[in-house]
């Protein structure tokens, strides 16, 4: 079986069920913003492993697996999603908040707003942090059109607040103390 199909070379693509839709379609886009989210996630497992982070790694694996799912039941229109077999486990979202909790409880996060840097690793995650939201922008606009499902929309979301914590964690862990963000005062303006 060959890779490549041509049938995309005149900006059309299959969708779940076998519509085509423009390659411009919300859905593509919402679909393309998890495929990034799930390809740099790899690039952290990568980081991770590196540098003896092989449990928060195996936690990113199953991410990237929910990721899949999530991607298959985007790509499929919502009246047609009953029939597709994929699906988050009932207890993924829970799973992010116990991890966001586990962390909190570990000290790792305080209430204020950090610059994203760090280390190799706590810098990509921050990175994925980031798209993480931009696909949930993306999802909540295909949402308007056509409903992708709380389930998802769920996820998403905690994701991208585990991504945060995470970051924190592997900065924290790795003796880099998460630089607090300072509001600009200019000492020549005065209030």
């Amino acid at each position: 079986m060959r890779i490549y199909t041509r049938s995309g070379d005149t900006g059309m693509t299959s969708i779940r069920g076998g519509r085509k839709v423009p390659k411009t379609d919300v859905r593509i886009e919402a679909n393309g913003c998890l495929d990034e989210l799930n390809a740099y996630l790899g690039v952290l497992r990568a980081s991770l492993n590196a540098n003896g982070g092989e449990e928060k790694s195996d936690f990113l694996r199953r991410v990237q697996s929910d990721l899949m799912s999530l991607m298959s039941l985007v790509a499929t229109p919502s009246d047609e999603r009953s029939r597709n077999p994929r699906r988050l486990s009932e207890n993924a979202v829970d799973e992010l908040e116990r991890r966001i909790d586990a962390i909190q409880e570990g000290g790792a996060l305080t209430q204020h707003f950090v610059l994203p840097s760090g280390t190799s690793a706590g810098a990509s995650a921050h990175y994925a942090r980031t798209l993480c939201r931009r696909a949930e922008r993306a999802l909540w606009r295909l949402n308007e059109e056509d409903p992708v499902g709380e389930d998802i929309m769920s996820y998403v979301n905690r994701l991208s607040d585990c991504l945060f914590a995470l970051a924190r964690q592997i900065n924290s862990e790795s003796g880099f103390q998460n630089e607090i963000w300072e509001p600009f005062k200019s000492k020549h303006i005065k209030s």
